[in-house]
């Protein structure tokens, strides 16, 4: 994956200020063929970085406070890969809570997780499956769009090629 940032020179003019790939992304040991990038985040009440410094590496949870965002993308592979003999979910479990602080610590053991923000989901590529607590099984592809209101959820790929998704959480005040 590719990332090109903007910003404003000392002019003030529009100019590109980094491009290449994303600093914070990696594919875990445990598990090949799952990545996690985090392309960008903001923080609750901080203006536009006009130097575009990149926010990511001072990123100590994924799930972003009221106000605060995370992009974050996804590759899914197969779920076969964790049928696999070979697959270790201790070792993946440790390299989750690595990688994705905050929000590691809230997956259940079937993978599903509630969080306090509203996502945006995009499918990029491939097919993937959305699981509900209604039992609902709700198939994408590449192009749809999934708006999570704080719901209870899992991803599923039943497929036999991996899936890509881009989410931007926002942080949320949790309603009652």
């Amino acid at each position: 994956m590719r990332r090109v940032v903007t910003g404003h020179d000392e002019n003030g003019r529009s100019v590109v200020v980094s491009d290449g790939p994303i600093p914070r992304a990696r594919e875990f040991a445990s598990l090949p063929g799952w990545v996690s990038a985090l392309p960008w985040a903001t923080e609750p009440d901080e203006p536009i970085s006009r130097t575009g410094e990149d926010p990511t590496p001072k990123v100590s949870s994924l799930l972003p406070a009221p106000g605060g965002t995370r992009f974050i993308v996804l590759i899914f592979p197969p779920d076969t890969a964790m049928a696999d003999p070979a697959f270790d979910p201790i070792a993946f479990a440790r390299e989750q809570r690595a990688d994705s602080p905050g929000l590691a610590e809230l997956m259940e053991v079937d993978g599903r997780h509630t969080t306090p923000t509203v996502d945006y989901g995009i499918v990029l590529q491939g097919e993937i499956v959305l699981e509900l607590d209604d039992g609902r099984s709700v198939p994408l592809s590449a192009g749809d769009i999934v708006i999570q209101n704080g719901t209870r959820h899992g991803w599923s790929n039943r497929g036999d090629r991996p899936a890509t998704m881009a989410f931007v959480l926002i942080g949320a005040e949790t309603g009652a």
